[in-house]
């Protein structure tokens, strides 16, 4: 078995990747900006890869690295990406792993509302760009938007009085678990470079997003549709950003909702 590099493997998508590498006999190490107790088994290193600090130490002597580390500023993703492939280059690691997004460059960026409104497909492709140019071995895998992605969105929506929801988006949410599954796949085979795309069962519109979590933490709020102008949008409204063909997820946004809200409740309970 391999040693497998996981960069942000505490996040929202290597907390799932991790424990699935272990349980196939991998020895896993994990590359945090913070210090966690973790998973026993695990080689746990302090870096952080946008800084380029600690990571040629954590990229020495693994044979694989899964990617899974993202920012919300794009400046930081461009810059792990660029340290990462400079430092695995070095180390003379044969598989880097990363994780896209679906529709990346079927969604045009070039206007300034373009940029303000999806910058991130037009990053998505650059940093594809950097990790095929890198000279290692790569697979790429492109994934729909995680569930708890959208939680989080949608979360900061409903605390305004009326909800402007972008009218004709739609999306094919998948759970960040099931990526992990694709992603512990690919990490035990050869590089493949462009690995498809894997997406959830269901397409929503924003709105029965939306709706959907009204629904199921009991409350109400008015919507207002809201159409987005430039030729992204444009695109996103004419499913650019969906893959039916590749519908790899079995968990509906339903399912998350409930199984999610029932956990925080039964936190909510124990603590009392």
């Amino acid at each position: 078995m391999a040693t497998i590099l996981v960069t942000g493997g505490t996040g929202r998508l290597g907390r799932h990747v991790v424990p699935l590498l272990r349980t196939a006999g991998h020895q896993v190490r994990v590359l945090t900006r913070h210090t966690t107790d973790g998973e026993s088994g695990v080689d746990y290193r302090l870096g952080d890869i946008a800084r380029d600090e600690g990571v040629a130490a954590a990229v020495e002597g693994a044979e694989i690295v899964v990617h899974c580390a993202a920012s919300t500023k794009f400046a930081e993703n461009r810059a792990m990406v660029r340290n990462l492939v400079e430092r695995a280059s070095v180390a003379q690691v044969r598989h880097l792993i990363g994780v896209s997004v679906v529709g990346a460059d079927r969604v045009p960026v070039r206007s300034r509302i373009d940029r303000m409104t999806s910058g991130y497909f037009a990053l998505m492709v650059e940093v594809e760009r950097m990790i095929a140019q890198a000279g290692i071995p790569w697979t790429t895998l492109r994934a729909t938007q995680f569930f708890d992605a959208c939680l989080l969105v949608v979360r900061m929506m409903v605390k305004l009085p009326v909800i402007p929801v972008a009218s004709g988006y739609r999306f094919q949410p998948i759970d960040a678990a099931e990526v992990a599954e694709r992603l512990a796949v690919l990490a035990a085979g050869p590089p493949v470079g462009p690995a498809g795309e894997v997406a959830g069962p269901r397409v929503y519109t924003m709105k029965e997003l939306v709706r959907g979590y009204l629904e199921a933490t009991h409350r109400r709020r008015l919507t207002l549709p809201l159409r987005i102008p430039g030729g992204a949008a444009r695109a996103i409204r004419g499913g650019a950003i969906l893959a039916p063909g590749q519908a790899g997820g079995r968990r509906t946004w339903e399912e998350f909702l409930a199984e999610t809200l029932a956990a925080a409740e039964a936190g909510r309970s124990h603590a009392l």
